[in-house]
């Protein structure tokens, strides 16, 4: 059984020390260290990081061959059955959900960034010990042996296994009788009770968000035994990584302390919460089992975390946490999102699930145009799915419901056919349809499947002339951020990163100051600048385009759409 040792005893130098023991099991050795880790699709060659490797075997220093960025082989001339140790320094100075980082405040680790893989011993239980402060206390979603240590059963629950460490508080609370942990890094020294004070039935919140997630499921009570929430409350930001036992949520104090923003904490919440059925157990193919160093495409992604983002905007509504109106802002503010992001007739949902690693998480500037996220435009293509089932008398918890207790509950991964299958069998026409749906370029029937539950899109015109670009005031002055394809900047010319000086001689100051004075048809000259030379064009305003769209209630709506709607907010069949 591989030993994994980490001392926290340089937390201000930011410098995690690792040693892994484990006996010599052949006379070469190939260690390895993952490159990306589940839930975050894009390489991340944590092995930056990394520096001091060396190896002893019986104490005596081993030759290290390095195979490529992130492998070694080790000899052991013969020595085989004897005690290894392998020992290597990381620096953990990236906070976020998927890296590591490590100061006088907290430590949080996510272990695909700091674990070795060693040849043959994947599938073996390891063991971790933990030497940090004495003052602070190691969260870790793994069951405990008699001496304090924590034990995975393999390397795979092992990497899957975030670590937050610090003088934290730990609230408990329990979720059908599976115990859950809370447990909140405020970001500054010492624990705090902002979070107490702030937001004081936010546990209670979570419990019935997470209560929610178990009905949609059709679950007496969670995938897991145990459950572990890490937060880190920061000034700002937001995201999440789900894990099979547990997740890790950063959220902003600012975003908490509005209604909305509370809401979509809670949204937050409950997916990663779901993912413990969907994505962690009821897996996409192409993850069973995980290639932890290369990118693998997995063409079903918008199920995975489409279907999720699609029933996170439910489920405080469900948990009566929010109301009816809540839900049709916030669909209706993603609604809006797609249909102003054009990538989407560029890039196709499949396309957005199998381009991922290269694509959605290196988004740049232009990227609005050439491609659309699996997260919107799969939670888009769900809510059709579900209204679509709805005309069949079934609904999406339905099939979700089924794939889980057919494939999840057994752990065995599903190819998208699989899922193709599962939809065909609640309305016999998504045989053609869903393939068309993912693979098309254009937008589904979303007006006529809105019109089922008694709603509209409503288009909400801009007020100036349509410019084709956006601007962001900066101390340097006022850059372009945006240049729209085919729009009236990219048409005169225009960059990203052009410093915009004036409009027909006069000073530009404020990004207000640009969208004034225009009028549809009218050309106006702009000086701007670009790598240190001041340029000129003919910048042509074009008619207002559709500034936002937002999702209405029909006031002509009838019965049968009401009860409709009833129903669909409820997540129940019809």
């Amino acid at each position: 059984m591989p030993t994994v040792r980490l001392d926290l005893g340089d937390p201000q130098g930011h410098r995690l020390a690792v040693t892994i023991e484990v006996e010599a099991p052949r006379p070469h050795l190939c260690l390895r260290l993952p490159a990306w880790t589940p839930g975050s699709y894009l390489i991340r060659d944590y092995v930056r990081h990394l520096e001091g490797l060396e190896v002893l075997c019986a104490g005596m220093p081993c030759p290290i061959r390095r195979l490529g960025p992130a492998s070694w082989q080790v000899d052991l001339a013969g020595r085989i059955g004897e005690p290894l140790e392998i020992h290597y320094q990381l620096m953990a100075t990236e906070l976020s959900v998927r890296t590591c980082h490590l100061d006088g405040d907290h430590g949080f680790f996510a272990l695909a960034a700091v674990v070795l893989e060693v040849e043959g011993e994947r599938w073996s239980p390891h063991r971790l010990e933990i030497h940090q402060p004495p003052d602070w206390q190691a969260f870790v979603p793994l069951p405990q042996d008699g001496d304090g240590a924590w034990l995975a059963r393999d390397f795979d629950q092992l990497i899957d296994t975030p670590l937050e460490l610090g003088p934290h508080r730990c609230d408990r609370f329990a979720v059908a009788g599976v115990p859950h942990r809370w447990v909140t890094w405020e970001g500054g020294a010492g624990p705090s009770d902002w979070l107490q004070r702030h937001c004081p039935t936010l546990l209670a919140d979570v419990q019935a968000t997470a209560e929610a997630c178990c009905r949609l499921m059709g679950s007496l009570a969670p995938a897991t035994a145990d459950y572990l929430f890490i937060l880190h409350l920061l000034d700002g930001g937001y995201g999440g990584l789900e894990h099979d036992d547990s997740c890790v949520l950063v959220y902003g104090r600012a975003s908490l302390q509005t209604a909305a923003g509370y809401r979509k904490f809670l949204q937050l919440v409950a997916h990663e919460y779901l993912h413990q059925w969907n994505v962690r157990r009821l897996r996409p193919a192409e993850l069973t089992p995980i290639d932890y160093h290369q990118a693998v495409p997995v063409p079903s992604l918008w199920f995975a975390e489409g279907i999720t983002s699609y029933f996170d905007q439910f489920l405080p509504l469900t948990a009566g946490l929010s109301t009816e109106m809540d839900l049709l802002t916030d669909l209706g503010q993603d609604l809006s999102r797609y249909l102003l992001t054009p990538g989407r007739q560029v890039q196709s949902l499949r396309e957005s699930s199998q381009e991922a690693w290269v694509k959605l998480y290196r988004a740049d500037a232009y990227a609005g145009d050439s491609q659309v996220s699996y997260y919107l435009k799969g939670a888009v293509i769900a809510l059709v799915l579900d209204l679509h089932l709805r005309r069949q008398g079934s609904a999406l918890s339905v099939v979700i419901r089924q794939l889980w207790q057919h494939l999840g509950r057994w752990g065995r991964g599903y190819q998208e056919s699989d899922l193709l299958a599962a939809f065909a069998a609640e309305a016999s026409d998504l045989d053609s349809l869903l393939p068309h749906w993912l693979e098309d370029h254009g937008d589904p029937d979303l007006a006529g499947y809105l019109v089922d539950v008694g709603l509209k899109l409503v288009a909400q015109p801009a007020q100036s002339a349509w410019l084709g670009l956006t601007v962001k005031a900066e101390p340097s002055g006022l850059l372009l951020q945006r240049v729209h394809r085919h729009g009236p900047a990219e048409q005169a010319g225009l960059a990203v990163g052009d410093e915009l000086l004036a409009v027909d001689g006069e000073r530009l100051s404020q990004a207000d100051t640009l969208k004034t004075g225009w009028t549809p048809g009218q050309s106006r000259e702009l000086l701007f600048c670009r790598r240190g030379r001041v340029r000129s064009c003919q910048l042509t305003a074009t008619p207002p385009e559709v500034e936002a769209w937002r999702l209405d209630i029909d006031p002509e709506a009838g019965a049968h759409a009401l009860e409709r709607r009833r129903q669909w907010l409820s997540l129940l069949p019809a």
